[in-house]
C-alpha cells in the first residue's frame, strides 16, 4: 500500500488530471450504484445498503484502475525517446497471443535507432524506434527480408517517436487494434520460422571455446 500510494503521489504530481479523472470515475460509479439501489429496493432497505456496499467497492476499484493506467502512461512518457524504450514495453506486458522480444532485430550502432518485431494475430509488426529517415529505411529492409522468408504474411510497420509517430504509451493499443490475419497455429509457425532463420544467420561460435573465458593474448616484451 505504501508503494501504491507513492506511485499515486508521483502520478498526481506529474499528471494533475489523473487524480481528477480517478475521482470522477469514483463518483460516477458510486452515484450509479446509489441510484440503482434506490430505484430497485427503495431507500433504507437491505438491498439498498448492499448496492451501496457494492458501489463503494466498485468505485474504489475504478479509482485504482484509472490511477494505475495513468501511472503506467506517465512512466512510459518518462522513458520516451531513450534507446531501448520500446524493448522495455515489449518486455513488460504482452498478450499471450503475441510473441515479441525486448531485443531488437536491427540496430544502427551510431544513432542507436532500432527495429523490434512482434508476431501475432495481425501478422508481423515491425516497430521502429527513432525519428530520423534512417528508421523508415531500416523498417523497409526488414520487411523485405521477412517477405522473402515468410511470403504471404501480412507485415505492418510502426514508427515510435514523440513527433511524427506513435507515442510509446499508445504502442500496444495501436498494435492490438490491427486487423487479424493469422490463426494461433499460423502465428507459431511464422514465429518459429523467423526465429530459426535468425539463428542460422548468426555467426557460429567455434566448438570447444567458451566465449566467457576467452582472454586477450599477452603482449611480448
Amino acid at each position: 500500500m505504501r508503494q501504491l500510494l507513492r506511485v499515486y503521489k508521483i502520478t498526481a504530481k506529474n499528471d494533475p488530471t489523473a487524480l481528477w479523472l480517478a475521482i470522477l470515475g469514483f463518483l460516477l460509479v458510486f452515484a450509479a450504484s446509489f441510484l440503482i439501489g434506490y430505484l430497485v429496493n427503495g431507500l433504507g432497505s437491505l438491498g439498498f445498503w448492499l448496492w451501496i456496499l457494492t458501489g463503494t467497492l466498485s468505485a474504489v476499484l475504478t479509482f485504482m484502475i484509472v490511477m494505475s493506467r495513468r501511472a503506467e502512461r506517465n512512466a512510459y512518457i518518462q522513458i520516451e525517446g531513450q534507446a531501448g524504450a520500446v524493448g522495455a514495453v515489449l518486455d513488460s506486458q504482452i498478450r499471450r497471443s503475441w510473441r515479441a522480444s525486448s531485443m531488437p532485430i536491427a540496430v544502427n550502432a551510431k544513432s542507436r535507432e532500432a527495429v523490434y518485431r512482434m508476431i501475432g494475430p495481425a501478422g508481423v509488426v515491425l516497430i521502429g524506434e527513432g525519428s530520423s529517415a534512417r528508421v523508415q529505411q531500416m523498417l523497409d529492409d526488414e520487411a523485405r527480408r521477412i517477405s522473402r522468408s515468410a511470403p504471404g504474411v501480412t507485415i505492418h510497420k510502426i514508427r515510435v517517436a514523440v513527433d511524427g509517430g506513435v507515442r510509446l504509451y499508445a504502442l500496444l493499443k495501436t498494435v492490438y487494434k490491427l486487423k487479424k490475419s493469422l490463426t494461433r497455429s499460423e502465428v507459431s509457425a511464422v514465429a518459429n520460422r523467423l526465429d530459426a532463420l535468425a539463428s542460422s544467420s548468426a555467426m557460429p561460435i567455434p566448438k570447444g571455446i567458451d566465449p566467457m573465458k576467452v582472454r586477450p593474448p599477452k603482449r611480448k616484451a
